[in-house]
């Protein structure tokens, strides 16, 4: 069952349907005189209500229980997730030529504008044909990265590439579509890091062993994609991901076991560079949280 409303418009009446609504939208929020990307997806439920998911500019994807649809006008109200505040974060938008525009009331307090576009699909219409395999990280120093801050933490030592404390994240100065990635790392425990693909999709490093899998532990796509088992290491030994990822399929090896075999990811994590997920985007080392080490990153592009 679709649900329609009316909006008068002189001379013409025009019929704004749910199905103009339902689906994914990549949003870009203006926060504070930046740009922060942020995602919806909106589904029925049943024959009258709208449901969703939302991503905001950090955190992981949180479920939107009932989503206020009529005259054009898009609402719905959520809890707040790390913000320390018991205020709800409020949404209120307008659907206009198959575009998004309204406001983000923040758990905060602040008021930020927003845009959206639906997102793409990411279908690759051919089997992917791979180039050559190359070292990003050349084992000396940062070149081909840079940090997403002034003060930047990252060093090489013996070979190593080093996160010792929170701060900067580490991007590549290159950007990729389709990719096969191998990356070994190690951390101390109790930390946090992770490896964004194309910028936008954090698979998670934690130190998680002895868990019970999830879509925000080790080897998850963080909020999204749960692994099939727990494959974590001890602290402070190499571990090694093998990630393929395709339009928005990927697949993940984890310490030689497939965790992760060949499934979507839906929309942009929390943290993500931009919500541009029709463009190329670069690889980005999470810094911002704990402690990481690499050794190895090699990753084979897509021709």
């Amino acid at each position: 069952m679709v649900i329609c409303t009316f909006l008068l418009v002189p001379g013409t009446l025009k019929a704004q349907s749910t199905d103009d609504l339902i689906g994914r939208w990549n949003l870009t929020v203006e926060m504070d005189g930046k740009s922060a990307p942020s995602w919806l997806e909106v589904k029925q439920s049943g024959i009258r209500t709208l449901v969703g998911y939302y991503v905001g500019d950090n955190g992981s994807v949180r479920p939107v229980s009932k989503i206020n649809f009529q005259n054009g006008k898009i609402s719905f109200r959520i809890p707040p997730q790390w913000e320390d505040t018991d205020t709800e974060l409020g949404f209120e938008g307008s659907l206009k030529g198959g575009k998004l525009e309204g406001t983000i009331h923040h758990p905060m307090g602040k008021k930020y504008k927003f845009t959206g576009e639906p997102a793409p699909s990411l279908v690759r219409e051919k089997e992917v044909a791979w180039g050559e395999p190359i070292e990003i990280f050349n084992g000396r120093d940062l070149s081909g990265w840079h940090p997403d801050a002034a003060e930047n933490q990252w060093v090489v030592k013996n070979g190593i590439l080093t996160n010792p404390k929170a701060g900067a994240n580490l991007i590549t100065d290159e950007k990729y579509e389709d990719f096969k990635l191998q990356a070994e790392f190690r951390y101390p425990e109790g930390s946090n890091s992770g490896i964004y693909l194309r910028g936008r999709y954090e698979v998670q490093i934690e130190d998680n062993k002895g868990t019970p899998p999830s879509s925000v532990y080790f080897g998850g796509v963080y909020g999204f994609v749960t692994p099939n088992e727990m494959v974590a290491g001890k602290p402070g030994e190499w571990q090694t991901f093998e990630i393929t990822l395709v339009g928005r399929r990927v697949t993940i090896v984890a310490n030689g076991k497939t965790i992760v075999c060949d499934q979507i990811i839906p929309g942009i994590t929390g943290g993500a560079l931009d919500s541009n997920e029709g463009e190329p985007g670069p690889l980005m080392l999470q810094g911002d949280h704990g402690a990481v080490e690499f050794r190895k990153i090699v990753l084979t592009p897509s021709k």
